[in-house]
């Protein structure tokens, strides 16, 4: 092991957090900061001079783009004959917030989390803490490592052990039926609404929401109206506990 490795993990200030990373990913982290913005929930963020947010949001963002970029690989190898639409659902399977929470979960992501407990509800931190944490420490991942060190990452130290993709195959997450079930047995009004973009996006982006009885529960942005209509449904559905 490289001497600058072990001076992080037994003599650096962050030694204790820095051990427990590499038990968890199984290697030495070269950027200290970055691993704790990814743990460091926006409940007990601070506002920089530049008025950004010390939160893990940016790096989620830029985790899920990685994950997804991954997984899209993965399904487009796997299964060379499948169409569109089969090779969406599945990554949909794969990265949807209730899988990525279990994985936080069994990795053990819940003891390194910074959040403050009398600003977060159980249900907050049950249906979306640990999966936010996850995509924000893929990110921390790729821009400390790189994304050839972050795929193969992924694929050997989360997909092989923790995903079954065959199984998930023979799995249904039908998110929007789901809420639409429920939305029709509880009797509330449903719609799916096209948002406007931020300035400078693409107009081929499609940004949706979906409204229960006039409230906003989810937002899902893709290129494909659909894919976006079905985010949105899987966010309204961690939102509302269905």
């Amino acid at each position: 092991m490289p001497l600058f490795d072990l001076y992080k993990l037994y003599l650096s200030a962050d030694k204790v957090f820095i051990r427990k990373l590499k038990n968890i990913l199984g290697f030495v982290p070269g950027n200290a900061t970055l691993y704790k913005m990814a743990f460091r929930h926006r409940s007990v963020a601070k506002i920089l001079k530049n008025g950004s947010r010390s939160s893990n949001e940016r790096l989620e963002f830029l985790g899920d783009a990685v994950l997804g970029s991954v997984i899209a690989e993965l399904l487009f190898k796997s299964y060379p004959y499948k169409e569109e639409g089969f090779l969406t659902e599945m990554r949909s399977k794969i990265v949807n917030r209730a899988n990525l929470n279990q994985l936080a979960r069994k990795m053990g992501f819940d003891q390194l989390i910074v959040f403050d407990q009398k600003a977060v509800n159980v249900q907050t931190k049950h249906h979306s803490m640990l999966g936010d944490a996850f995509e924000a420490l893929i990110g921390a991942v790729y821009l400390d490592k790189g994304y050839n060190f972050t795929r193969e990452f992924l694929l050997k130290r989360i997909v092989k052990p923790y995903i079954d993709i065959h199984t998930l195959e023979l799995t249904e997450t039908n998110f929007k039926s789901k809420l639409i079930e429920w939305c029709q047995r509880h009797g509330k009004d449903i719609t799916f609404d096209m948002m406007e973009n931020e300035e400078g996006e693409s107009a081929k982006l499609f940004t949706i929401q979906a409204v229960v009885e006039g409230e906003s529960y989810g937002i899902g942005r893709d290129y494909n109206k659909k894919n976006a209509e079905k985010l949105a449904a899987e966010k309204a559905c961690e939102a509302l506990s269905i």
